[in-house]
């Protein structure tokens, strides 16, 4: 089991089982969100994402000039972004910011998306999957029969 937290310590939660998916995104707004080159996003089931000390993240909502239904946890006291929720996958995914992990370096990427807007000095690896933008949900080539069942089953299908 992995375990993570907020940059004082004050929310801390552990991850019950592996990711389903662990992607690089190189999108503008994970490059803003994380203030890096790119982001590292564990994607797990809410329901696997136990809080394991006494603090309580915060539920932030994007401004009103970036796509709704996105929300995000945060430490109310420190303001370090922890996971958050994307539009298309709903409440029952979270996309755990991996570098809030206390062993971060478990967790490499599975694929990179949004390489269109990757800084040119980001050399990816080989045999990685790299995208211009998201992958198509159905992809078989990236989405195995074991993460389309977690997400089915995250989703209530």
């Amino acid at each position: 089991m992995l375990e993570g937290g907020c940059l004082c310590g004050f929310v801390r939660y552990r991850l019950t089982s592996l990711p389903m998916f662990v992607n690089g995104c190189h999108c503008r707004m994970c490059q803003k969100a994380s203030g890096s080159a790119f982001a590292i996003n564990a994607m797990i089931e809410a329901d696997r994402v136990e809080l394991i000390g006494e603090g309580e993240p915060e539920i932030v909502h994007p401004p009103e000039n970036l796509p709704p239904g996105q929300t995000g946890a945060r430490c109310p006291r420190c303001g370090t972004a922890l996971w958050g929720h994307h539009r298309i996958f709903g409440e029952g995914i979270r996309f755990v910011h991996a570098g809030t992990l206390d062993e971060s370096e478990q967790l490499a990427p599975d694929a990179h998306f949004f390489t269109r807007s990757k800084h040119p000095w980001i050399v990816l690896p080989e045999g990685v999957p790299a995208y211009e933008a998201l992958p198509a949900e159905g992809d078989g080539s990236l989405w195995t029969a074991e993460v389309q069942a977690r997400l089915a089953a995250a989703r209530g299908g």
